[in-house]
């Protein structure tokens, strides 16, 4: 008796619909990151123009902070108050000192307001602080 099984060697072939199916996961990942990333700026300001000011490039982990004319923060599309988003840049902090903050004050906000973030953020040693503003002829709300 021959007990041995005959091994045949089989070629391994591309397969295609696990490619597929990946594919279509990276695309509705990265369409949802792009949706969310503009979430954070979604409230209608009026940012002020400045000539002298450069677009630069998304950094990981940036916090956008954004102070409508009456002086309410959000982060996130969530409105918070001063001892939240103390708390909330304290967290950011605990991780590194130079986490990326955007500051995007409507050009109508008071400069107590402004001032009363800018503060919050230098209590916590916060070094890597930018304010957004628009090129000049770009008028109207961002989203």
């Amino acid at each position: 008796m021959n007990f041995k099984k005959r091994n045949q060697i089989q070629q391994a072939g591309f397969q295609m619909a696990p490619m597929v199916d990946i594919m279509f996961i990276l695309l509705i990942f990265f369409m949802t990151a792009f949706i969310f990333a503009q979430w954070e700026n979604k409230l209608g300001l009026q940012l002020p123009t400045a000539t002298t000011g450069k677009s630069g490039d998304r950094l990981p982990g940036e916090v956008v902070i954004n102070i409508d004319k009456d002086g309410r923060i959000f982060v996130n599309s969530f409105e918070e108050t001063p001892e939240q988003l103390k708390g909330i840049l304290k967290m950011v902090t605990d991780v590194s000192t130079l986490q990326p903050v955007i500051i995007r004050a409507d050009a109508e906000v008071p400069h107590k307001y402004f001032v009363r973030v800018l503060d919050i953020c230098r209590e916590l040693k916060i070094v890597n602080i930018s304010i957004a503003s628009l090129p000049p002829g770009t008028e109207g709300s961002t989203n």
